[in-house]
């Protein structure tokens, strides 16, 4: 879908979608770079924000993780989405530590699971860092988005960084 089309608006495009199909994947394919364009997409229900500056590769691969449960990002859209929201929550409130209070229906483990998505790592590096399989990874984001009543791993990614799990301590 991209931002920009004739005759109806890509974002409206995609809320209208995602409200007769919610499971359906739509991945924004657009030229625009602009943070207000990436984060009306995310809140509109994509799975994805793909610039059409990407090299084929980049674009096959990236659909891809897609189609593995992963969120679809051209390089520096997942940054972009962390610090608005590291910034949105510095200005809320000062920072704290992140314990279960925090992510209130998160078992320890899927808080460390969800902290490492928010950093940017893909499932299979997650499962590595914690000595578990892609699947269970997988598992626990299921879990996650469940408990926390989120559509996708871009929301996850968000709720991380609201919360501080991005910059958090694993051990807590």
């Amino acid at each position: 879908m991209d931002i920009g089309m004739p005759r109806c608006d890509g974002l409206a495009a995609t809320r209208a979608i995602k409200a007769e199909l919610p499971d359906v994947k739509i991945v924004m394919l657009t030229v625009s770079a602009e943070e207000e364009d990436l984060f009306e997409a995310i809140k509109s229900g994509a799975s994805g924000y793909l610039l059409k500056s990407l090299d084929a590769g980049q674009f096959f691969e990236l659909l891809s993780d897609l189609e593995r449960g992963e969120v679809a990002l051209s390089n520096g859209m997942a940054a972009r989405v962390l610090e608005e929201f590291a910034r949105q929550a510095g200005q809320a409130e000062p920072a704290t530590e992140v314990g279960e209070e925090d992510t209130p229906g998160l078992t320890p483990r899927q808080r460390e699971v969800l902290t490492l998505v928010a950093r940017g790592l893909k499932y299979k590096e997650v499962g590595a860092a914690l000595c578990l399989s892609e699947s269970t990874i997988k598992y626990h984001m299921g879990e996650i988005l469940e408990r926390l009543h989120l559509k996708n791993r871009a929301q996850a990614i968000a709720y991380a960084a609201r919360s501080g799990l991005a910059e958090g301590n694993l051990n807590r």
